[in-house]
């Protein structure tokens, strides 16, 4: 998967409320989405003189730095931006993924009662689940249950052939039983009935527990990026 594609599919998927050119940058306004959906990124040539502009634009200066930006990852450092919040994404080739046991999730959207409290219990409010509104492709939540009840909760949606997931989250009684790595089978699968060859998900460099769930079902390192923030 390449760099780009991860970018494209990331943007579609998890779209933020306005988008724009200013200069070299691209200007976002998440609306309360997140971190990627508010950050700026470089889309042209740049000097240190163009940075002020940026910050100017932005209620809270934040910019998104890739593998390509490290002169403005050290002009940034030098203007005493904090590096922040290092991520990792992850994919892997739908087909290689085996579905989960029958009935352990469930997909469906728009998202029930249960799937939007769950997500509310995990901090995904009103301001999330509004980005998932916003994506325009293909889409769904994920439910999954243990034992006639539900354990946990994810989105997918897609953009020309990659399925990313966003949004994962598993009720704390719950948690390493089984419930997160049955909704990315399940989110795998539905992406192979919509035509997607390709499942990715981001997640942060901390959350040891979450990358070794992925690695275990053979998903490889595809990218990584961190943020600058003022």
């Amino acid at each position: 998967m390449t760099p780009d594609a991860l970018a494209a599919a990331m943007e579609a998927t998890w779209p933020p409320a306005r988008s724009w050119r200013l200069g070299p940058w691209r200007l976002r306004d998440g609306a309360g989405g997140g971190k990627r959906v508010s950050a700026a990124t470089a889309e042209g040539a740049w000097t240190p003189a163009d940075i002020p502009a940026a910050e100017a634009a932005m209620p809270q200066p934040l910019f998104m730095i890739r593998p390509q930006d490290s002169t403005l990852d050290d002009a940034l450092a030098q203007r005493g931006y904090a590096r922040i919040d290092p991520v990792v994404a992850y994919a892997i080739p739908t087909a290689s993924v085996v579905p989960p046991p029958r009935i352990t999730v469930f997909a469906h959207w728009p998202p029930l009662q249960i799937t939007v409290e769950l997500w509310a219990a995990g901090h995904i409010g009103p301001s999330r689940l509004a980005v998932m509104q916003r994506a325009a492709g293909p889409k769904t939540a994920l439910l999954s249950r243990t034992a006639e009840r539900p354990t946990g909760v994810a989105f997918v949606a897609l953009h020309e052939g990659t399925a990313m997931l966003h949004a994962l989250e598993v009720a704390p009684a719950h948690r390493r039983q089984g419930s997160a790595q049955n909704i990315l089978r399940a989110a795998a699968h539905w992406a192979r009935e919509h035509d997607a060859d390709t499942l990715a998900l981001v997640v942060t460099e901390a959350n040891a527990a979450a990358r070794a769930l992925y690695a275990s079902l053979g998903m490889q390192v595809v990218g990584q990026y961190h943020y600058r923030q003022k």
